[in-house]
């Protein structure tokens, strides 16, 4: 079943800015696997994807490093949870995340799916 859908859309150019202003923000955002990515493309679609989990979850202001896009060796994202961001899906019966990331024009998107058994 279904317990929620989460969509967020991140402005490319907005995110470099960000990161070029403020260095330190890269560590707040993302774990150290995720800022092994070099396309800021890329990591514009995973900042979207942990605002797309925020959403599924109805809880904003979990630590961003708690929800983790990682790739699976065919390339395909997956998402794996920790801590708080871990806790609060188990409360409410998450057992399965579903991700599909994209980004073209100048824009990133991220549509998440929590799911139970």
């Amino acid at each position: 079943m279904i317990i929620g859908v989460g969509v967020d859309v991140v402005d490319v150019a907005r995110l470099a800015r960000a990161l070029e202003r403020t260095p330190a923000l890269r560590n707040r955002l993302f774990t150290p696997g995720e800022q092994q990515v070099e396309r800021v493309e890329s990591l514009a679609a995973r900042f979207a994807a942990k605002e797309a989990v925020a959403k599924v979850l109805g809880a904003p202001g979990l630590p961003w490093v708690e929800a983790e896009v990682v790739s699976a060796a065919n390339g395909r994202p997956t998402l794996v949870v920790h801590g708080a961001v871990a806790e609060t899906a188990a409360a409410q019966g998450i057992t399965r995340w579903h991700l599909s990331l994209s980004h073209d024009g100048g824009m990133a998107t991220a549509f998440v799916v929590g799911e139970s058994a």
